[in-house]
């Protein structure tokens, strides 16, 4: 489970990001939710869901398709709030502790815990295109991909702050360099995640300073 401090941290780091891209995110009225439905297709198709053909789950794939559709869904819920982190983490944190995680949805009821994980894929899609989102019903689906909230927590630090890392590197203009020493950044983030203590304070500033310190210098 999410802790209200973890929430407010990664709600203030979507805040930051979005604001980096376009100062007046929140009133641009850009299609958050839309975005995370079509990352939840994108899902379903990791899952694997034809019938006529032999699939396999890519479950790596999933928990990164669950990464960026938590990007998503953390605008979309900053909108909702008038651009108030803590009052938005306060009703994530409020929605998180509900003992069940009934989706109303058509006026038909659904208890993810008795779904299967591509039919909850499914209905997480059917709420984003009808600008819905239920964070129970995410976390749900997040555990059924076999991921804590620690883990969901630790990967969207991660994936928040080599975005910022990039862009402040030359990423828009074409000089950045994600292959360091042979080996793709992401590669190095995981290996910079490793070393830290995800309760750490400045969790999100030491990821930083160690993707700084590994990166080639001109």
């Amino acid at each position: 489970m999410l802790t209200q401090p973890q929430l407010a941290t990664m709600l203030a780091l979507q805040n930051k990001m979005n604001t980096k891209v376009n100062p007046q995110w929140l009133t641009a009225g850009y299609g958050y939710l839309r975005a995370a439905m079509v990352e939840s297709v994108e899902a379903i198709e990791h899952h694997g869901w034809k019938w006529w053909k032999a699939q396999t789950k890519d479950l790596p794939q999933l928990q990164m398709e669950l990464v960026d559709i938590w990007h998503f869904a953390l605008s979309a819920c900053i909108i909702d709030y008038q651009g108030d982190i803590d009052a938005t983490a306060s009703a994530l944190s409020a929605q998180l502790a509900q003992a069940q995680a009934h989706v109303k949805f058509d006026n038909v009821d659904y208890d993810p815990q008795q779904q299967e994980l591509l039919d909850n894929l499914e209905l997480m899609a059917g709420l984003c295109a009808a600008k819905r989102f239920s964070v129970p019903l995410f976390m749900h689906i997040v555990n059924q991909c076999e991921m804590t909230g620690e883990a969901l927590y630790r990967q969207y630090v991660g994936k928040n702050v080599l975005n910022f890392f990039r862009q402040d590197n030359g990423y828009k203009a074409g000089t950045y360099k994600k292959i360091w020493d042979g080996r793709e950044d992401n590669e190095h983030l995981v290996e910079v995640l490793n070393t830290l203590d995800i309760n750490a304070k400045d969790y999100s500033d030491l990821i930083y300073q160690g993707l700084q310190a590994r990166y080639p210098q001109a």
